[in-house]
Protein backbone atom coordinates (compact mmCIF):
# COMPACT_ATOMS: atom_id res chain seq x y z
CA UNK A 1 0.00 0.00 0.00
CA UNK A 2 2.97 2.33 1.39
CA UNK A 3 4.38 1.86 -2.35
CA UNK A 4 1.20 3.12 -4.30
CA UNK A 5 1.07 6.12 -2.27
CA UNK A 6 4.92 7.20 -2.67
CA UNK A 7 5.80 7.62 -5.83
CA UNK A 8 9.45 9.21 -6.68
CA UNK A 9 9.64 12.58 -5.17
CA UNK A 10 10.73 15.99 -6.79
CA UNK A 11 13.90 16.81 -5.25
CA UNK A 12 13.98 19.97 -3.42
CA UNK A 13 15.76 22.07 -0.37
CA UNK A 14 14.19 23.94 2.44
CA UNK A 15 15.84 27.46 3.04
CA UNK A 16 15.02 29.74 5.60
CA UNK A 17 11.72 27.59 5.99
CA UNK A 18 10.43 27.93 2.34
CA UNK A 19 10.41 24.80 -0.13
CA UNK A 20 12.62 25.59 -3.53
CA UNK A 21 11.63 23.69 -6.12
CA UNK A 22 14.12 23.41 -8.86
CA UNK A 23 14.13 24.98 -12.43
CA UNK A 24 11.55 23.26 -14.80
CA UNK A 25 9.48 21.67 -12.11
CA UNK A 26 5.71 22.62 -12.19
CA UNK A 27 4.80 24.84 -9.13
CA UNK A 28 1.52 22.31 -8.82
CA UNK A 29 1.83 18.86 -8.29
CA UNK A 30 0.16 16.20 -10.19
CA UNK A 31 -0.54 13.03 -8.86
CA UNK A 32 3.29 12.22 -9.49
CA UNK A 33 6.09 14.00 -8.13
CA UNK A 34 5.28 15.99 -4.38
CA UNK A 35 7.33 18.87 -3.04
CA UNK A 36 9.42 17.39 0.28
CA UNK A 37 10.70 19.22 3.20
CA UNK A 38 12.70 17.81 6.26
CA UNK A 39 12.44 19.02 9.94
CA UNK A 40 14.13 17.94 12.82
CA UNK A 41 12.18 18.90 15.91
CA UNK A 42 13.62 19.44 19.42
CA UNK A 43 13.21 16.68 21.12
CA UNK A 44 11.10 12.88 21.15
CA UNK A 45 8.13 13.67 18.70
CA UNK A 46 5.36 10.59 18.48
CA UNK A 47 3.38 11.00 15.42
CA UNK A 48 0.47 9.00 16.50
CA UNK A 49 0.33 10.87 19.49
CA UNK A 50 0.80 14.33 17.87
CA UNK A 51 -1.24 14.06 15.03
CA UNK A 52 -4.19 11.20 16.54
CA UNK A 53 -6.69 14.36 17.49
CA UNK A 54 -7.31 15.23 13.93
CA UNK A 55 -8.65 11.26 12.93
CA UNK A 56 -11.95 11.38 12.95
CA UNK A 57 -12.79 7.69 13.37
CA UNK A 58 -10.85 4.83 11.69
CA UNK A 59 -12.90 5.56 8.55
CA UNK A 60 -12.25 8.76 8.56
CA UNK A 61 -11.23 9.84 4.49
CA UNK A 62 -9.56 12.85 5.39
CA UNK A 63 -6.83 11.01 7.11
CA UNK A 64 -4.92 7.67 7.33
CA UNK A 65 -1.80 6.42 9.19
CA UNK A 66 -0.52 3.43 7.20
CA UNK A 67 1.87 0.38 8.64
CA UNK A 68 5.18 2.06 7.46
CA UNK A 69 4.43 4.83 10.38
CA UNK A 70 3.54 7.11 7.78
CA UNK A 71 0.61 9.39 8.32
CA UNK A 72 -1.52 10.82 5.50
CA UNK A 73 -3.89 14.19 5.72
CA UNK A 74 -5.52 15.66 3.01
CA UNK A 75 -6.44 19.20 4.03
CA UNK A 76 -8.47 22.53 2.13
CA UNK A 77 -5.80 24.75 2.84
CA UNK A 78 -5.82 28.61 1.95
CA UNK A 79 -4.09 28.15 -1.04
CA UNK A 80 -6.39 25.32 -2.16
CA UNK A 81 -6.49 21.82 -1.71
CA UNK A 82 -3.39 19.42 -0.68
CA UNK A 83 -2.55 16.54 0.52
CA UNK A 84 0.48 15.81 3.17
CA UNK A 85 2.36 12.60 3.82
CA UNK A 86 4.59 12.35 7.23
CA UNK A 87 6.61 9.90 8.41
CA UNK A 88 9.49 9.87 10.76
CA UNK A 89 13.08 9.17 9.60
CA UNK A 90 15.35 6.53 11.04
CA UNK A 91 18.21 7.34 13.16
CA UNK A 92 18.33 10.77 13.34
CA UNK A 93 14.28 11.97 14.21
CA UNK A 94 14.42 13.67 11.44
CA UNK A 95 10.58 14.34 9.96
CA UNK A 96 10.13 14.10 6.64
CA UNK A 97 6.87 15.84 4.84
CA UNK A 98 6.00 15.33 0.97
CA UNK A 99 2.90 17.39 0.00
CA UNK A 100 0.63 17.75 -3.33
CA UNK A 101 -1.51 19.54 -4.97
CA UNK A 102 -2.22 23.23 -5.24
CA UNK A 103 -2.04 23.76 -1.08
CA UNK A 104 1.34 21.60 -1.04
CA UNK A 105 3.57 24.76 -0.14
CA UNK A 106 1.09 26.32 2.52
CA UNK A 107 0.87 22.49 4.21
CA UNK A 108 4.91 22.04 4.37
CA UNK A 109 5.54 25.90 4.93
CA UNK A 110 2.67 24.61 8.30
CA UNK A 111 4.52 21.34 8.78
CA UNK A 112 6.79 22.48 11.92
CA UNK A 113 3.45 24.15 13.65
CA UNK A 114 1.36 21.13 12.73
CA UNK A 115 3.88 18.87 14.53
CA UNK A 116 3.90 20.77 17.59
CA UNK A 117 6.79 23.14 17.18
CA UNK A 118 5.19 26.16 18.97
CA UNK A 119 4.13 23.77 21.89
CA UNK A 120 6.52 23.87 25.25
CA UNK A 121 6.06 20.63 26.92
CA UNK A 122 8.52 21.85 29.07
CA UNK A 123 6.25 24.62 30.54
CA UNK A 124 4.26 21.57 32.29
CA UNK A 125 4.72 20.68 35.36
CA UNK A 126 2.84 17.49 36.54
CA UNK A 127 1.28 17.69 40.34
CA UNK A 128 -0.48 13.85 40.25
CA UNK A 129 1.56 10.91 39.97
CA UNK A 130 -0.99 9.39 37.06
CA UNK A 131 0.22 12.24 35.13
CA UNK A 132 3.68 12.33 35.99
CA UNK A 133 3.70 8.59 34.90
CA UNK A 134 1.74 9.21 31.66
CA UNK A 135 4.14 11.67 31.00
CA UNK A 136 6.89 9.88 31.34
CA UNK A 137 5.85 7.19 29.02
CA UNK A 138 4.56 9.03 26.49
CA UNK A 139 7.67 11.66 25.99
CA UNK A 140 6.52 12.23 22.27
CA UNK A 141 3.45 14.22 23.04
CA UNK A 142 3.03 17.64 21.55
CA UNK A 143 -0.31 19.61 20.93
CA UNK A 144 -0.70 19.90 17.01
CA UNK A 145 -1.79 23.19 15.48
CA UNK A 146 -3.31 22.98 11.87
CA UNK A 147 -3.98 26.67 11.27
CA UNK A 148 -7.44 25.69 9.87
CA UNK A 149 -10.74 26.43 11.74
CA UNK A 150 -13.72 24.94 9.55
CA UNK A 151 -11.64 21.68 9.12
CA UNK A 152 -11.68 21.51 13.20
CA UNK A 153 -15.02 22.90 13.66
CA UNK A 154 -17.26 21.36 11.23
CA UNK A 155 -16.55 17.76 12.67
CA UNK A 156 -17.16 18.96 16.11
CA UNK A 157 -20.39 20.17 15.09
CA UNK A 158 -21.00 16.61 13.80
CA UNK A 159 -20.11 15.26 17.12
CA UNK A 160 -22.48 17.19 19.26
CA UNK A 161 -24.70 15.35 21.74
CA UNK A 162 -24.85 11.98 19.57
CA UNK A 163 -22.02 9.23 19.75
CA UNK A 164 -18.98 8.87 18.18
CA UNK A 165 -19.99 6.31 15.70
CA UNK A 166 -22.90 8.08 14.08
CA UNK A 167 -21.17 11.73 14.11
CA UNK A 168 -17.68 9.87 12.20
CA UNK A 169 -20.48 7.86 10.16
CA UNK A 170 -22.13 11.53 8.74
CA UNK A 171 -18.55 13.07 8.84
CA UNK A 172 -17.17 10.28 6.37
CA UNK A 173 -20.83 10.37 4.35
CA UNK A 174 -20.26 13.98 3.63
CA UNK A 175 -16.76 14.36 3.14
CA UNK A 176 -17.01 12.01 0.43
CA UNK A 177 -20.12 12.98 -1.46
CA UNK A 178 -19.24 16.31 -1.96
CA UNK A 179 -15.78 16.96 -1.15
CA UNK A 180 -13.04 16.14 -3.64
CA UNK A 181 -10.25 13.45 -4.32
CA UNK A 182 -7.32 14.73 -3.07
CA UNK A 183 -4.64 15.53 -4.94
CA UNK A 184 -1.07 13.11 -5.43
CA UNK A 185 -0.82 9.50 -5.22
CA UNK A 186 -3.50 9.11 -2.83
CA UNK A 187 -6.19 10.44 -4.40
CA UNK A 188 -9.34 8.11 -4.53
CA UNK A 189 -8.33 7.15 -0.84
CA UNK A 190 -8.27 10.45 0.36
CA UNK A 191 -10.74 13.47 0.57
CA UNK A 192 -10.12 16.96 0.75
CA UNK A 193 -13.54 18.82 2.67
CA UNK A 194 -15.95 20.43 0.71
CA UNK A 195 -14.91 24.24 0.65
CA UNK A 196 -17.74 26.67 2.44
CA UNK A 197 -20.04 27.70 -0.44
CA UNK A 198 -20.01 23.63 -1.34
CA UNK A 199 -21.18 22.83 2.57
CA UNK A 200 -23.90 25.35 1.95
CA UNK A 201 -25.40 23.86 -1.24
CA UNK A 202 -25.65 20.85 0.38
CA UNK A 203 -29.74 19.47 0.10
CA UNK A 204 -31.47 19.00 3.21
CA UNK A 205 -31.89 15.29 2.58
CA UNK A 206 -28.38 14.72 2.23
CA UNK A 207 -27.76 16.05 5.35
CA UNK A 208 -30.65 13.81 6.87
CA UNK A 209 -29.36 10.63 4.76
CA UNK A 210 -25.61 11.46 6.83
CA UNK A 211 -27.86 11.39 9.85
CA UNK A 212 -27.41 14.67 10.70
CA UNK A 213 -30.39 16.86 12.45
CA UNK A 214 -31.64 19.86 11.38
CA UNK A 215 -30.15 21.85 14.30
CA UNK A 216 -26.01 20.60 13.68
CA UNK A 217 -27.09 20.76 10.19
CA UNK A 218 -28.14 25.25 10.48
CA UNK A 219 -25.38 25.42 12.60
CA UNK A 220 -22.80 24.16 9.74
CA UNK A 221 -24.63 26.62 7.34
CA UNK A 222 -24.23 29.65 9.68
CA UNK A 223 -20.62 28.91 10.46
CA UNK A 224 -20.08 28.28 6.37
CA UNK A 225 -21.35 31.53 5.74
CA UNK A 226 -18.76 33.57 8.10
CA UNK A 227 -16.01 30.90 6.77
CA UNK A 228 -13.20 34.07 6.70
CA UNK A 229 -14.34 35.33 9.57
CA UNK A 230 -13.93 32.71 11.62
CA UNK A 231 -10.90 31.20 9.47
CA UNK A 232 -9.23 35.00 10.70
CA UNK A 233 -9.17 33.74 14.38
CA UNK A 234 -6.14 31.37 13.87
CA UNK A 235 -4.25 34.98 14.43
CA UNK A 236 -6.24 35.34 17.66
CA UNK A 237 -5.37 34.00 20.92
CA UNK A 238 -7.25 31.09 21.94
CA UNK A 239 -9.73 32.89 24.43
CA UNK A 240 -10.38 35.13 21.85
CA UNK A 241 -10.92 32.87 19.47
CA UNK A 242 -13.35 30.59 21.26
CA UNK A 243 -16.02 34.02 21.58
CA UNK A 244 -16.00 34.61 18.25
CA UNK A 245 -16.51 31.06 17.23
CA UNK A 246 -18.96 31.32 20.04
CA UNK A 247 -21.16 34.39 18.33
CA UNK A 248 -22.47 31.63 15.25
CA UNK A 249 -25.87 30.50 16.88
CA UNK A 250 -25.41 26.70 17.70
CA UNK A 251 -21.45 26.80 18.45
CA UNK A 252 -21.46 26.77 22.67
CA UNK A 253 -18.17 26.01 24.63
CA UNK A 254 -17.98 22.52 23.91
CA UNK A 255 -17.61 22.84 20.45
CA UNK A 256 -15.33 26.24 20.25
CA UNK A 257 -12.88 24.08 22.58
CA UNK A 258 -12.62 21.25 20.65
CA UNK A 259 -12.54 23.31 17.70
CA UNK A 260 -9.28 25.36 19.11
CA UNK A 261 -6.97 22.23 20.50
CA UNK A 262 -6.89 21.56 16.96
CA UNK A 263 -6.22 24.88 15.19
CA UNK A 264 -4.55 27.06 17.93
CA UNK A 265 -2.53 23.89 19.98
CA UNK A 266 -4.20 25.79 22.41
CA UNK A 267 -2.37 24.08 25.72
CA UNK A 268 -5.01 25.86 28.54
CA UNK A 269 -8.73 25.56 26.65
CA UNK A 270 -10.32 22.20 28.14
CA UNK A 271 -13.37 21.05 27.28
CA UNK A 272 -16.33 21.45 29.14
CA UNK A 273 -19.84 19.85 28.66
CA UNK A 274 -18.31 16.52 27.59
CA UNK A 275 -20.20 13.34 28.43
CA UNK A 276 -17.66 11.67 29.81
CA UNK A 277 -14.33 14.13 30.57
CA UNK A 278 -15.26 15.35 34.19
CA UNK A 279 -15.63 11.67 35.00
CA UNK A 280 -12.46 10.58 34.09
CA UNK A 281 -10.61 13.37 35.33
CA UNK A 282 -12.37 13.45 38.67
CA UNK A 283 -11.92 9.34 38.90
CA UNK A 284 -8.23 10.02 37.57
CA UNK A 285 -7.41 12.69 40.20
CA UNK A 286 -9.48 12.14 43.02
CA UNK A 287 -11.78 8.77 43.13
CA UNK A 288 -14.32 10.63 42.26
CA UNK A 289 -16.50 9.34 39.28
CA UNK A 290 -19.48 11.63 39.52
CA UNK A 291 -17.63 14.54 38.90
CA UNK A 292 -19.36 17.54 37.14
CA UNK A 293 -17.66 20.56 35.19
CA UNK A 294 -17.17 22.39 38.30
CA UNK A 295 -15.79 19.59 40.17
CA UNK A 296 -12.73 18.99 36.99
CA UNK A 297 -12.24 22.88 36.54
CA UNK A 298 -11.46 23.13 40.16
CA UNK A 299 -9.42 19.40 39.90
CA UNK A 300 -7.81 20.90 37.21
CA UNK A 301 -6.71 24.23 38.65
CA UNK A 302 -2.86 23.49 39.57
CA UNK A 303 -2.56 22.93 35.47
CA UNK A 304 -3.78 26.51 34.89
CA UNK A 305 -2.45 27.56 31.60
CA UNK A 306 -1.99 24.08 30.91
CA UNK A 307 -5.21 22.33 31.52
CA UNK A 308 -5.73 20.53 28.13
CA UNK A 309 -2.57 18.90 28.10
CA UNK A 310 -3.28 17.83 31.57
CA UNK A 311 -6.83 16.09 30.40
CA UNK A 312 -4.94 14.53 27.00
CA UNK A 313 -2.31 13.04 29.46
CA UNK A 314 -4.60 11.88 32.05
CA UNK A 315 -6.93 9.98 29.09
CA UNK A 316 -4.02 8.71 27.89
CA UNK A 317 -3.30 7.28 31.23
CA UNK A 318 -5.84 4.38 30.74
CA UNK A 319 -7.29 5.47 34.39
CA UNK A 320 -10.87 5.43 33.44
CA UNK A 321 -13.68 4.51 36.01
CA UNK A 322 -15.20 0.86 35.45
CA UNK A 323 -18.62 1.19 33.66
CA UNK A 324 -22.06 0.90 35.86
CA UNK A 325 -24.23 1.54 33.09
CA UNK A 326 -24.98 0.34 29.37
CA UNK A 327 -23.55 2.64 26.41
CA UNK A 328 -25.43 5.64 25.15
CA UNK A 329 -27.49 4.04 23.12
CA UNK A 330 -26.69 4.58 19.45
CA UNK A 331 -29.40 5.43 16.82
CA UNK A 332 -30.37 3.96 13.64
CA UNK A 333 -26.84 4.30 11.73
CA UNK A 334 -28.39 2.30 8.21
CA UNK A 335 -25.83 0.57 6.63
CA UNK A 336 -22.04 1.50 6.40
Amino acid sequence: MSGRFAPRPTRTTVRGGHVVVPAGVPRQAGSGAGRVRTWVPEGPLDLGLVLGPLRRGPGDPTFRALPDGSVWRASLTPAGPGTLRVVTASGDGAVRGEAWGPGAEWLLEQLPELLGASDDPAAFVPRHRVVATARHRRPGLRLTRTGLVLESLIPSVLEQKVTAVEAYRAWRLLVRAFGEPAPGPAGGRLWVMPAPRAWALIPSWEWHRAGVDDKRASTILRAVRVAGRLEETVGMEPAAARARLEVVPGIGPWTSAETVQRSHGAPDEVTVGDLHLPGIVGWALAGDRSADDSVMLELLEPYAGQRHRAARLILLSGRVPPRRAPRMPVGDIGRW
